[in-house]
């Protein structure tokens, strides 16, 4: 048996209402590779997938953002469910897994596409971020050093190659410490 949209809503009305509620979160958090892994490891996230946003080149290889002259930065694209894990909580991962404090530059890799960067996708993510940021600022955490990372709307997400997609699932490493 067939059915129609509105027939699976009928039928399947928590599933489909769940379904269209996934929201987007992006992040850039040094290299790509580590920071998708500890986002898929989050109960709620429903898909991550590793890619380039904040330059002015259409359709950027890695080889191009990898010059420095595009302007991108390497960045994940979140999808979650936010009945099962707030933006907020996405916030916090993101926070503790790179150094926020070190402007174009996580462990050994240093470039602008390295930055730390949150690009938020309403008005809500805009000021839950810097609410966050300047919580986490406050707190003494990271000393005198300033936290430098970029509070910027999204933009145009550019896919990764297939290759970078799970990168260390495919090559049987669970993360990638740079801190």
């Amino acid at each position: 048996m067939t059915t129609t949209g509105s027939q699976a809503q009928r039928l399947w009305p928590r599933e489909t209402q769940r379904r269209r509620m996934n929201e987007k979160a992006t992040f850039a958090a040094g290299c790509f590779w580590g920071v998708e892994a500890a986002f898929r490891r989050v109960k709620g996230v429903v898909s991550a997938r590793v890619g380039y946003m904040g330059g002015k080149t259409v359709g950027p290889t890695y080889e191009d953002v990898c010059t420095g002259m595009t302007g991108h930065a390497e960045a994940v694209e979140v999808t979650f469910d936010p009945v099962a894990v707030s933006y907020g909580h996405l916030l916090d991962v993101f926070w503790s897994i790179h150094d926020p404090t070190t402007k174009d530059r996580q462990g050994p890799d240093s470039g602008s596409q390295y930055r730390s960067a949150i690009f938020y996708h309403d008005e809500g993510q805009m000021a839950e971020a810097t609410a966050s940021r300047d919580r986490l600022q406050a707190s003494g955490r990271f000393g005198k050093a300033r936290i430098v990372t970029e509070i910027v709307p999204a933009a145009r997400f550019c896919e990764a190659e297939e290759y970078h997609q799970r990168y260390l699932e495919k090559h049987g490493r669970a993360g990638c410490a740079v801190r």
